[in-house]
């Protein structure tokens, strides 16, 4: 249970950083929204202060000192379009907006667009307290403004783009120590097995010379030859393996029948051909492992008890071979988390078998191995392999 431990922990550290981050990227939007509308409002405000300039300019019965005041206060908007416009909507005036070819048009484009982005403020030039002349004055963000709209979006894409990047960096790298990892033990497994393997075929062969030991001797030599083909297993894990054509349904057969002696005498296994031409690329003797690993996964969920059907079937493209059993079912939750190494629902399990299976078929066969379906009746495994 100690592989769910793990991977329980390290899927809570996940949430828990991406929480973290949500948190970030929140408080950084809500920051610079506020500062967006703060200089929005700072913005309104030289506008309507240049407007009173541009009023009190209009209207007569000012002093020299205020018109002076008024006029510098005009000028020192350098930085907010504006645009004023007459009763009829006629543009008679803009400030801080680039001179273009076909100015007219563009004086229009851009006062549609103020006209979107804010009302407009009104100047009313008075005359013994009656309204002669109605003015409005347009205006939109300035550029510092309109980009910092933009910022908070632009600072999002280059955090996820980064953490992105560092995402994929990492895993490439994690998964490159776990392939050497692999490939070291599985060499390791293989040296160790071999040493003490080629005593006891020497041992057998005394046996052998032996009178009243010849059947003692065939059953140790099964078991010798099964301890040949486990380490000529391991060391192609730790090595590329090359791929043959070979017929699935006869490699799925003889497994068949070797596990069908070996597994409890209530487990019943049985394997249906839907297909004429099963032939594919494959390493036969890692594709047994594969379907030996699942078989034996699916005996324990079933107890010892039960029935284990392989479906063998194909399309254009793929060969695909289901394996189910009737045994308890898996939770949705750990299709994917079965095959992490050292996840397991055993007391005593390793939880190896099926994250090596996977490995086999997706990274030596270029094939999918998947849970296709469960339930309380039981669990379908799917293996898809290339036909070319």
């Amino acid at each position: 249970m100690g592989g769910i431990n793990i991977y329980s922990t390290r899927k809570n550290w996940k949430i828990v950083l991406f929480i973290f981050a949500t948190i970030i990227c929140l408080a950084s939007l809500t920051y610079t929204n506020k500062l967006v509308s703060d200089l929005d409002t700072e913005e309104r405000k030289k506008i309507e202060l240049w407007a009173e300039a541009t009023n009190q300019l209009v209207n007569s019965g000012m002093g020299p000192t205020n018109n002076i005041l008024a006029s510098r206060i005009m000028q020192e908007n350098t930085t907010i379009p504006i645009i004023l416009t007459n009763e009829v909507g006629e543009i008679i005036g803009n400030r801080n907006l680039p001179q273009r070819p076909n100015q007219e048009a563009f004086l229009q484009r851009q006062l549609s667009i103020m006209m979107e982005q804010h009302e407009p403020i009104i100047i009313e030039a008075k005359m013994n307290g009656q309204v002669i002349l109605t003015q409005y004055l347009y205006y939109k963000d300035s550029y510092i403004l309109s980009q910092l709209r933009f910022y908070p979006l632009l600072q999002l894409l280059v955090i996820f783009l980064y953490v992105g990047i560092a995402y994929l960096a990492f895993n490439r790298s994690k998964k490159s120590e776990q392939n050497l990892v692999w490939a070291g033990m599985a060499k390791e497994t293989a040296h160790q097995i071999g040493t003490p393997l080629s005593s006891l075929i020497a041992w057998v062969e005394i046996l052998k010379a032996k009178e009243g030991m010849t059947e003692i001797s065939k059953e140790i030599n099964k078991d010798v030859k099964r301890l040949e083909t486990i380490t000529e297993r391991f060391s192609k894990v730790g090595s590329k393996p090359k791929l043959e054509n070979e017929s699935i349904y006869a490699i799925l057969n003889q497994t068949v029948s070797y596990l069908q002696d070996r597994l409890s005498s209530n487990v019943h296994l049985e394997l249906d051909n839907q297909c004429n031409n099963s032939t594919a690329p494959i390493n036969s003797t890692l594709f047994e492992w594969v379907v030996e690993n699942i078989c034996k996964n699916a005996a324990d969920a079933m107890d010892g008890k039960g029935l284990i059907k392989i479906t063998l079937f194909s399309d254009s493209d793929y060969l695909k071979i289901d394996i189910s059993d009737n045994g308890k079912g898996l939770q949705k939750a750990n299709f994917k988390r079965i095959f992490e190494p050292g996840f397991t629902t055993k007391k005593r399990g390793w939880g190896l078998g099926l994250s090596l299976s996977k490995r086999i078929i997706e990274e030596y066969h270029l094939g999918r191995l998947y849970v296709k379906s469960s339930s309380k009746e039981g669990t379908t495994f799917r293996i898809s392999l290339h036909r070319n």
